[in-house]
């Protein structure tokens, strides 16, 4: 089966009925021609099948917010997905002592970290990947704090996209 954009469609179905009419194009908030929704709303980029270039626009749903922080779903080494708060003011990723436990991640040092309840030591360690709506990153540092019920998706995650947060999506734009 193959996939076409919805542009190439509406193009063979008016050569066909043999109508001419104006193709004005209008734009989702994807921003993709060529794309698909999950069952959780995240936007897949089917860009390499229909013929279509890498998108610069990748998005996210937001689950819910969290004293008005966004919580979002994002995968880890490609299988392991967890709920974590899309933090604008965290410097790096930060993850719960259960959640480096299923991800087994192994400490390979420690660092001070500045939180809301003051300076803490807290293990660093490595995944081999973090991904959301689109955007991954590979080998990226990991701290873990265990003070925290739910992970932080910082800047060590998002720091070379441009960011904008909307009502009920996360939207990430190449610089």
């Amino acid at each position: 089966m193959k996939l076409y954009s919805s542009r190439h469609l509406l193009t063979v179905l008016i050569a066909i009925a043999g109508v001419t009419l104006p193709i004005s194009t209008s734009h989702s908030q994807t921003d993709f021609p060529c794309f698909m929704q999950d069952a959780n709303g995240n936007v897949i980029d089917l860009g390499q099948l229909c013929g279509v270039g890498t998108p610069s626009v990748f998005q996210v749903r937001i689950k819910r917010r969290d004293a008005q922080v966004p919580v979002i779903d994002v995968t880890f080494n490609g299988t392991q997905t967890f709920e974590m708060l899309f933090d604008t003011g965290a410097s790096g990723i930060v993850i719960t002592p259960q959640m480096a436990r299923t991800l087994r991640v192994v400490p390979e040092g420690t660092a001070t970290a500045s939180t809301a309840g003051g300076m803490i030591e807290v293990p660093i360690g490595r995944v081999s990947s973090v991904e959301v709506g689109g955007v991954k990153v590979n080998n990226p540092e990991v701290s873990i704090n265990e003070y925290l019920d739910i992970g932080l998706l910082g800047h060590g995650f998002f720091g070379n996209y441009d960011v904008s947060i909307k009502q009920n999506a996360i939207e990430f734009s190449r610089r």
